[in-house]
């Protein structure tokens, strides 16, 4: 028998280091949050002053150019945001392989499909669509 086979598989993956894939996902977490931060505050300011508004004002306010920038920013990162968190509960509380693929696959493409169509509403409000 070669060593390889009598080696445990501690023995087999040591020196080998990690996927470094761990890494990638908390610094997109921890970015996101902190994007999430500036950007949530100026949505939960600006943004009441439309109670009330009609739909012309809305629309007007919606329509700014910084408004229009500041409103896909923060949909971008509230849903890039989402998506990493859900991926982390998934892949702790899921513990079947298929199931867990599965979900995290739906996951995925749930939080592309609503960042999309939420950008496409807000482009299409934004340039009078």
């Amino acid at each position: 028998m070669s060593d390889k086979t009598m080696r445990t598989d501690l023995g087999r993956v040591r020196g080998l280091g990690s996927a470094k894939e761990g890494v990638h996902h908390w610094w997109a977490q921890r970015l996101t949050a902190i994007a999430l931060l500036p950007l949530g505050l100026w949505f939960a300011f600006s943004a009441p002053g439309l109670i009330g508004a009609d739909h012309a004002t809305a629309v007007a306010w919606l329509a700014s150019p910084f408004n229009t920038i500041a409103t896909a920013l923060f949909v971008i990162a509230m849903f890039h945001h989402a998506q990493l968190g859900l991926q982390v509960v998934v892949e702790d509380y899921v513990h079947g392989e298929a199931a867990k693929l599965t979900v995290l696959i739906a996951v995925k493409f749930a939080a592309l499909a609503l960042g999309v169509i939420s950008l496409y509403a807000l482009l299409k409000i934004a340039f009078g669509g």
